[in-house]
């Protein structure tokens, strides 16, 4: 047990320290969990092009961590510049007892602040499970809140 938690404070250093010195536009937090686990993560969006951009996450559910990077291919406005939508799919991992890794597709909705920089927005990510056991889940659903950094 020792082992593991020593493994799981090491990436969340890791993956903590990463994206802070890799200075994300978006940083906050995502409440949710991973297929129906209530967590919180550390929630961060990296601009990648003028319509995707990559959406990471570190979360902590049930006494285990999950890290996952979606590359939102489809980041689109709804009305102007406020409301978008965005779909994208990535990697999963969740460590605690067992690993587990997976790919995950997200789909969700953003309202971003005109007066303040902050953007709320909730998400969809159904989720292929393909080491540890192979299941599909479809239950994993997320309230974003973050900062905007910049533009």
């Amino acid at each position: 047990m020792k082992k593991n938690l020593k493994t799981i404070l090491s990436v969340a250093v890791f993956v903590i320290a990463g994206v802070i010195s890799a200075q994300a536009q978006e940083l906050g937090v995502r409440f949710g969990g991973t297929n129906g686990a209530g967590g919180a993560a550390l929630d961060a969006v990296f601009s990648s092009g003028k319509f995707n951009r990559i959406h990471a996450d570190l979360g902590f559910y049930n006494g285990g961590i999950g890290i996952d990077a979606y590359w939102d291919f489809l980041y689109k406005p709804l009305d102007g510049e406020a409301l978008n939508w965005y779909m994208g799919v990535g990697p999963t991992t969740y460590l605690s007892k067992k690993f587990w890794l997976g790919v995950s597709g997200e789909i969700g909705l953003e309202y971003r602040f005109q007066e303040v920089p902050i953007a709320i927005g909730a998400d969809w990510r159904p989720t292929l499970w393909v080491v540890e056991e192979t299941q599909f889940g479809a239950n994993s659903f997320g309230l974003n809140v973050r900062f905007i950094f910049g533009n």
